[in-house]
Protein backbone atom coordinates (compact mmCIF):
# COMPACT_ATOMS: atom_id res chain seq x y z
CA UNK A 1 0.00 0.00 0.00
CA UNK A 2 1.16 3.25 -1.01
CA UNK A 3 1.96 6.01 1.40
CA UNK A 4 0.81 9.59 0.15
CA UNK A 5 1.16 12.99 2.27
CA UNK A 6 -1.05 15.60 1.11
CA UNK A 7 0.28 19.58 1.30
CA UNK A 8 -2.52 21.83 1.23
CA UNK A 9 -5.09 19.67 2.80
CA UNK A 10 -7.48 22.46 4.32
CA UNK A 11 -8.48 23.50 0.65
CA UNK A 12 -10.95 22.93 -1.59
CA UNK A 13 -8.91 20.27 -3.36
CA UNK A 14 -6.88 19.18 -0.25
CA UNK A 15 -9.44 18.26 1.19
CA UNK A 16 -11.17 16.15 -1.89
CA UNK A 17 -7.92 14.41 -2.13
CA UNK A 18 -7.66 13.28 1.36
CA UNK A 19 -10.93 12.12 1.22
CA UNK A 20 -10.39 10.12 -2.21
CA UNK A 21 -7.25 8.63 -0.88
CA UNK A 22 -9.10 7.31 2.53
CA UNK A 23 -11.57 6.06 0.10
CA UNK A 24 -9.04 3.82 -1.80
CA UNK A 25 -7.75 0.84 -0.82
CA UNK A 26 -4.74 1.23 -2.33
CA UNK A 27 -3.24 4.07 -0.90
CA UNK A 28 -3.35 5.05 2.87
CA UNK A 29 -2.74 8.84 4.06
CA UNK A 30 0.24 8.97 6.05
CA UNK A 31 0.15 12.82 6.74
CA UNK A 32 -1.43 16.35 6.17
CA UNK A 33 -0.58 19.82 6.46
CA UNK A 34 -2.25 23.06 5.30
CA UNK A 35 -1.01 25.62 2.78
CA UNK A 36 1.30 26.94 5.65
CA UNK A 37 2.52 23.62 7.16
CA UNK A 38 5.85 22.68 7.98
CA UNK A 39 7.14 20.52 5.07
CA UNK A 40 9.31 18.60 7.50
CA UNK A 41 6.48 17.36 9.41
CA UNK A 42 5.77 15.72 5.84
CA UNK A 43 8.88 14.56 5.03
CA UNK A 44 9.46 12.90 8.16
CA UNK A 45 6.28 10.63 7.85
CA UNK A 46 8.29 9.00 5.32
CA UNK A 47 5.70 9.28 2.31
CA UNK A 48 5.96 7.42 -0.97
CA UNK A 49 4.22 10.50 -2.39
CA UNK A 50 3.63 13.75 -1.47
CA UNK A 51 1.09 15.54 -3.40
CA UNK A 52 0.84 19.48 -3.55
CA UNK A 53 -2.23 21.72 -3.78
CA UNK A 54 -0.97 24.74 -1.68
CA UNK A 55 -0.23 28.34 -3.43
CA UNK A 56 2.39 28.91 -5.86
CA UNK A 57 4.43 30.64 -2.80
CA UNK A 58 4.25 27.47 -0.58
CA UNK A 59 4.55 25.16 -3.66
CA UNK A 60 7.99 26.61 -4.38
CA UNK A 61 9.29 25.36 -1.01
CA UNK A 62 7.54 22.51 -0.77
CA UNK A 63 8.03 20.72 -3.64
CA UNK A 64 11.96 21.41 -3.79
CA UNK A 65 12.19 19.65 -0.34
CA UNK A 66 10.80 17.06 -0.96
CA UNK A 67 12.50 16.41 -4.07
CA UNK A 68 15.51 16.95 -2.37
CA UNK A 69 14.49 13.90 0.46
CA UNK A 70 14.06 11.68 -3.07
CA UNK A 71 10.37 11.66 -2.38
CA UNK A 72 8.30 11.70 -5.30
CA UNK A 73 5.87 14.26 -5.83
CA UNK A 74 2.72 15.36 -7.49
CA UNK A 75 1.75 19.13 -8.23
CA UNK A 76 -1.63 20.62 -8.94
CA UNK A 77 -0.88 23.53 -7.34
CA UNK A 78 -1.93 26.94 -10.16
CA UNK A 79 0.27 29.78 -10.85
CA UNK A 80 3.69 28.01 -11.10
CA UNK A 81 6.10 29.82 -13.84
CA UNK A 82 7.84 28.44 -16.40
CA UNK A 83 11.22 29.34 -14.33
CA UNK A 84 9.76 27.56 -11.45
CA UNK A 85 9.67 24.10 -13.28
CA UNK A 86 13.21 24.80 -14.68
CA UNK A 87 14.48 24.48 -10.94
CA UNK A 88 12.19 22.15 -10.20
CA UNK A 89 13.89 20.12 -12.78
CA UNK A 90 17.48 20.79 -11.02
CA UNK A 91 16.22 19.21 -8.07
CA UNK A 92 13.88 15.74 -9.20
CA UNK A 93 17.38 13.88 -10.35
CA UNK A 94 16.25 11.01 -8.66
CA UNK A 95 13.19 10.91 -7.26
CA UNK A 96 9.93 11.62 -9.83
CA UNK A 97 7.54 14.94 -10.02
CA UNK A 98 4.77 15.12 -11.85
CA UNK A 99 2.85 18.94 -12.33
CA UNK A 100 -0.02 18.33 -13.75
CA UNK A 101 -2.04 21.91 -15.17
CA UNK A 102 -5.13 19.73 -14.84
CA UNK A 103 -6.29 16.15 -13.54
CA UNK A 104 -9.35 15.71 -15.09
CA UNK A 105 -9.60 13.29 -17.65
CA UNK A 106 -11.90 15.34 -20.11
CA UNK A 107 -9.51 17.96 -20.00
CA UNK A 108 -6.28 16.34 -20.51
CA UNK A 109 -7.96 14.83 -23.94
CA UNK A 110 -9.62 18.36 -24.51
CA UNK A 111 -6.20 19.38 -24.57
CA UNK A 112 -4.59 16.39 -26.82
CA UNK A 113 -7.61 17.03 -29.44
CA UNK A 114 -6.51 20.64 -29.56
CA UNK A 115 -2.79 19.36 -30.34
CA UNK A 116 -3.94 17.01 -33.25
CA UNK A 117 -6.06 19.59 -34.82
CA UNK A 118 -3.55 21.95 -34.66
CA UNK A 119 -2.03 21.70 -37.89
CA UNK A 120 -5.04 21.93 -39.32
CA UNK A 121 -6.49 25.29 -38.93
CA UNK A 122 -5.37 28.72 -39.82
CA UNK A 123 -6.74 30.33 -36.33
CA UNK A 124 -7.22 29.35 -32.81
CA UNK A 125 -8.12 31.08 -29.58
CA UNK A 126 -8.75 29.68 -26.13
CA UNK A 127 -11.40 30.87 -23.35
CA UNK A 128 -11.35 29.97 -20.29
CA UNK A 129 -13.56 29.91 -17.31
CA UNK A 130 -13.16 30.02 -13.30
CA UNK A 131 -15.11 30.75 -10.73
CA UNK A 132 -14.45 34.34 -9.19
CA UNK A 133 -11.91 32.81 -6.72
CA UNK A 134 -9.24 31.99 -8.58
CA UNK A 135 -5.95 34.44 -8.34
CA UNK A 136 -3.79 33.25 -11.29
CA UNK A 137 -4.79 34.27 -15.02
CA UNK A 138 -4.79 32.08 -17.45
CA UNK A 139 -5.25 28.97 -16.04
CA UNK A 140 -2.49 26.34 -15.88
CA UNK A 141 -4.63 24.24 -18.55
CA UNK A 142 -4.69 27.64 -20.90
CA UNK A 143 -1.18 28.07 -20.38
CA UNK A 144 -0.48 23.89 -21.17
CA UNK A 145 -3.15 23.58 -24.19
CA UNK A 146 -1.37 26.82 -26.31
CA UNK A 147 1.73 25.59 -26.06
CA UNK A 148 0.89 21.90 -26.75
CA UNK A 149 -0.87 23.85 -29.93
CA UNK A 150 2.00 25.33 -30.35
CA UNK A 151 3.86 22.68 -30.61
CA UNK A 152 2.25 21.19 -32.77
CA UNK A 153 1.64 23.81 -35.15
CA UNK A 154 3.96 27.29 -35.10
CA UNK A 155 2.08 28.54 -37.78
CA UNK A 156 -1.00 31.07 -37.09
CA UNK A 157 -2.87 33.37 -39.01
CA UNK A 158 -1.68 37.19 -38.07
CA UNK A 159 -4.25 39.40 -35.84
CA UNK A 160 -6.64 41.28 -38.48
CA UNK A 161 -7.62 43.56 -35.59
CA UNK A 162 -6.52 47.63 -36.64
CA UNK A 163 -8.38 49.39 -34.37
CA UNK A 164 -8.96 48.69 -30.58
CA UNK A 165 -11.29 50.79 -28.51
CA UNK A 166 -11.04 48.87 -25.14
CA UNK A 167 -7.81 48.03 -24.27
CA UNK A 168 -7.24 44.10 -23.88
CA UNK A 169 -10.53 43.18 -25.96
CA UNK A 170 -8.54 40.74 -28.01
CA UNK A 171 -7.12 38.86 -24.96
CA UNK A 172 -3.74 38.04 -24.43
CA UNK A 173 -1.21 36.76 -26.79
CA UNK A 174 0.94 33.46 -26.25
CA UNK A 175 4.42 33.48 -27.23
CA UNK A 176 2.79 30.84 -30.07
CA UNK A 177 0.45 33.72 -30.72
CA UNK A 178 -2.62 32.16 -29.80
CA UNK A 179 -4.81 34.28 -27.81
CA UNK A 180 -6.09 33.37 -24.66
CA UNK A 181 -8.97 34.62 -22.76
CA UNK A 182 -9.77 34.87 -19.24
CA UNK A 183 -13.06 34.77 -17.31
CA UNK A 184 -13.75 34.94 -13.13
CA UNK A 185 -17.35 34.73 -12.31
CA UNK A 186 -19.22 33.70 -9.74
CA UNK A 187 -21.22 30.24 -10.39
CA UNK A 188 -18.31 29.15 -12.23
CA UNK A 189 -15.70 26.18 -11.33
CA UNK A 190 -13.44 25.58 -14.26
CA UNK A 191 -14.01 25.40 -17.59
CA UNK A 192 -12.32 25.96 -21.31
CA UNK A 193 -13.26 26.08 -25.14
CA UNK A 194 -10.95 25.79 -27.97
CA UNK A 195 -11.88 27.75 -30.99
CA UNK A 196 -10.23 27.17 -34.31
CA UNK A 197 -10.87 28.28 -37.50
CA UNK A 198 -10.26 27.14 -41.36
CA UNK A 199 -11.39 27.95 -44.64
CA UNK A 200 -15.34 28.33 -44.45
CA UNK A 201 -15.69 26.18 -40.91
CA UNK A 202 -14.57 26.28 -37.28
CA UNK A 203 -13.92 23.87 -34.50
CA UNK A 204 -14.94 24.08 -31.08
CA UNK A 205 -13.47 21.94 -28.40
CA UNK A 206 -15.13 22.42 -24.67
CA UNK A 207 -14.50 20.91 -21.51
CA UNK A 208 -16.51 21.65 -18.24
CA UNK A 209 -15.71 20.31 -14.67
CA UNK A 210 -19.05 20.42 -12.61
CA UNK A 211 -17.75 19.24 -9.50
CA UNK A 212 -13.83 18.42 -8.11
CA UNK A 213 -15.05 15.06 -7.71
CA UNK A 214 -13.77 15.31 -11.02
CA UNK A 215 -10.30 15.55 -10.74
CA UNK A 216 -9.87 12.70 -8.38
CA UNK A 217 -9.47 9.85 -10.82
CA UNK A 218 -6.56 11.60 -12.46
CA UNK A 219 -4.99 12.55 -8.89
CA UNK A 220 -5.41 8.83 -7.70
CA UNK A 221 -4.29 7.97 -11.16
CA UNK A 222 -1.05 9.95 -10.37
CA UNK A 223 0.00 8.97 -7.17
CA UNK A 224 -0.29 5.54 -8.56
CA UNK A 225 2.04 6.04 -11.41
CA UNK A 226 4.47 8.90 -10.97
CA UNK A 227 7.20 6.10 -9.67
CA UNK A 228 6.56 4.94 -13.06
CA UNK A 229 7.82 7.69 -15.05
CA UNK A 230 11.37 8.65 -15.85
CA UNK A 231 13.39 10.01 -12.80
CA UNK A 232 12.96 13.71 -13.21
CA UNK A 233 10.11 16.44 -14.10
CA UNK A 234 7.45 15.10 -16.26
CA UNK A 235 4.48 17.94 -17.28
CA UNK A 236 1.09 17.00 -17.58
CA UNK A 237 -1.29 13.91 -16.97
CA UNK A 238 -1.42 12.98 -20.01
CA UNK A 239 2.20 11.47 -20.08
CA UNK A 240 1.00 9.28 -17.29
CA UNK A 241 -2.31 8.46 -19.50
CA UNK A 242 0.55 7.29 -22.43
CA UNK A 243 -1.71 9.82 -24.90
Amino acid sequence: MLKIAVCGATGRMGVATCCAIEDDAEVELAAAIGSSGDIMSVINAEPDVVVDFTVAEAARVNVAAVGAAGIHAVVGTSGLLSDDIVRLKRVFTFSHCLVAPNFAIGAVLMTRFAALAAPFFDDAEVLEYHHNRKIDAPSGTAIHTVNSMTDASDTWAVDPTKDVHIEGVRGGVSAGGIHVHSIRMKGLLAHQSVMLGGEGETLTIRHDTLSRSSFMPGVLLAVKRVADLSAGLTVGLEKVLGI
